[in-house]
């Protein structure tokens, strides 16, 4: 299932149990944090400085597929200008109701709700998992248009397996899929939408992934 009527439908449904399961994710995962990190860092040398009342806020970036936004917050706690964006009405809920400080709203990674060029950064953190590849290109193309020339994106998803179907979770019934697109694939469309990939790496399945995770740093042209 990855018609995004229903994978909306799936996470409205769990949306609260799913913050909770993860709440500590991020305090678990050094990679993760890692690179966000480092992504934050990018973009906040690279961002042209801004005029009156913003240069007192960090640079905007979005986080498209934000989930309850626990990267979201990270992120604004490094000093980025946050907007949160899911598929999810319940989980952008969630998201607001956890994490006052930045900015969420409903929306897809088809049909971005932002303008072109606006946003110095772009993440996009296991959301591509639910996007089929048919898709992928106009997803990227959303990347690139709202990106800013110079500006930087993150990119992480499972990798290298077969689809992953979940039946049901936190006793509920879900149907979700989760595709493993190849690196080679995102690095690729990226590129022909004129964001080049610097950095890529893959960590391999543990006891708590069934996938190897790639993660993608990548900056558009200026």
């Amino acid at each position: 299932m990855t018609e995004p009527h229903l994978v909306r439908a799936a996470y409205d449904a769990i949306a609260a149990d799913y913050a909770d399961h993860f709440a500590d994710e991020l305090a678990e995962r050094p990679i993760d944090r890692a690179f966000l990190t480092a992504f934050a860092e990018l973009v906040r040398r690279d961002a042209a400085p801004a005029a009156g009342p913003a240069a007192e806020r960090g640079p905007l970036v979005a986080d498209v597929g934000c989930g309850p936004g626990l990267r979201t917050a990270f992120l604004q706690d490094l000093g980025l200008t946050m907007i949160g964006i899911d598929l999810s009405p319940e989980m952008v809920a969630v998201a607001r109701q956890r994490h006052p400080r930045p900015r969420f709203e409903v929306g897809s990674m088809l049909d971005l709700p932002l303008p072109t060029s606006s946003v110095h950064g772009l993440a996009a953190m296991y959301s591509l998992i639910h996007v089929a590849d048919e898709f992928l290109p106009t997803a990227v193309a959303e990347f690139a248009r709202v990106l800013a020339p110079g500006g930087h994106t993150l990119v992480v998803f499972q990798t290298d397996a077969e689809t992953l179907h979940l039946a049901e979770a936190f006793g509920k019934p879900l149907g979700l899929d989760y595709l493993r697109h190849p690196v080679d694939r995102i690095a690729g469309l990226l590129k022909t939408n004129g964001i080049t990939v610097h950095t890529r790496m893959l960590r391999e399945p543990d006891e708590t992934m069934t996938a190897p995770h790639a993660f993608l740093l990548a900056r558009k042209q200026a």
